[in-house]
């Protein structure tokens, strides 16, 4: 299937306040969010991105939805440089491609009504106001708000968090878009309403033939939601594969210590946590050679010499580990 995104060895660097000895030294340093990312997502994947808080899962989705420019590297929409879109260009790719927030009790002007809130899309991009109305019914109708009458004069508190995401995806699928980025959509509401919210977004991107990205933490969220799985740290892809191959046969010893973390239901087949020491490390300050290997429980000294490169392996992986 051919690639709706592209990105080409993307790089992201932000820039952080030097101190007098910096200044001095002429030293420039920089959180090094993202570190050469490669990957594709084909036209109409699901595909996840997970890792520990801190990894790049964010600043991935915002580069590619253009809400930040990377600091090298090269990414394309449907064959076009993103890089290259001014004006109209860039007004139709903002038409396609829609972000869903992870709080939805900030994602909402608050002193907008609900109705408001979700024709802002079709304001901005100036379609006609006679198709408002019926724009914004449709999109209700879509994320199961179907009394939808009862929640246009409301505000936001007034809503529950369910209710609430439920109208942020709205605000998303008004537009009728080709790409969805979604960043941890349920990380923020009760667990009650999780499976209501993961079985919509599969429905609205099956029934819309959509391509979505979702950023998660959590791999048995994806596991629902995904065919394909990136597994980050420190601003690098590490292990990429179809997501019931990194379930099941997990070959980078982030990913496995990852799958070895997610709770199982019975206690007869329980999994021993992969003892990985320590935290993540200083993105200003990354290791030398393989970014994981001061918590890796398999490091040997190459680990700290090389880098290790993403390569293809068997069962559709790509890993980068000198193990495999």
């Amino acid at each position: 299937m051919a690639a709706l995104v592209e990105l080409r060895d993307v790089v992201k660097h932000f820039p952080v306040t030097r101190s007098l000895g910096e200044i001095a030294r002429g030293a420039h340093p920089a959180v090094r969010a993202l570190d050469g990312v490669t990957f594709d997502v084909g036209d109409g994947d699901a595909v996840a991105v997970v890792g520990e808080s801190g990894c790049g899962k964010t600043t991935l989705g915002r580069l590619m939805l253009k809400l930040a420019e990377p600091t090298g590297g090269a990414i394309t929409f449907g064959g076009a440089p993103m890089a290259g879109l001014t004006g109209e260009r860039l007004r139709d790719f903002r038409r396609q491609a829609q972000l869903v927030f992870q709080n939805p009790f900030d994602a909402l002007n608050p002193r907008f009504t609900i109705y408001r809130a979700v024709v802002e899309p079709l304001i901005n991009a100036d379609i006609d106001k006679a198709e408002h109305a019926d724009r914004v019914a449709s999109a209700f109708r879509r994320v199961h708000l179907a009394d939808f009458d009862r929640y246009f004069d409301r505000y936001p508190h007034q809503l529950s968090g369910g209710q609430l995401q439920r109208v942020v995806m709205a605000r998303a699928l008004v537009l009728g878009p080709r790409f969805l980025v979604a960043d941890e959509p349920v990380s923020m509401l009760d667990v009650s309403v999780r499976a209501g919210i993961l079985a919509l977004l599969r429905e609205v991107r099956e029934t819309m033939g959509l391509t979505a990205v979702y950023i998660s933490h959590d791999l048995a969220l994806v596991r629902y939601l995904c065919e394909r799985t990136l597994v980050m740290y420190l601003g690098r892809v590490v292990e990429d594969a179809p997501t019931e191959e990194i379930v099941r046969r997990p070959r980078h010893p982030y990913t496995k210590a990852l799958v070895a973390a997610v709770p199982v239901p019975d206690p007869d087949q329980s999994r021993a946590p992969l003892p990985i020491k320590g935290n993540v490390p200083d993105a200003r300050e990354p290791p030398s050679g393989c970014s994981f290997r001061d918590r890796c429980p398999y490091a040997m000294p190459r680990c700290a010499a090389e880098t290790p490169m993403l390569r293809s392996t068997t069962g559709g992986h790509r890993v980068a580990c000198h193990l495999d």
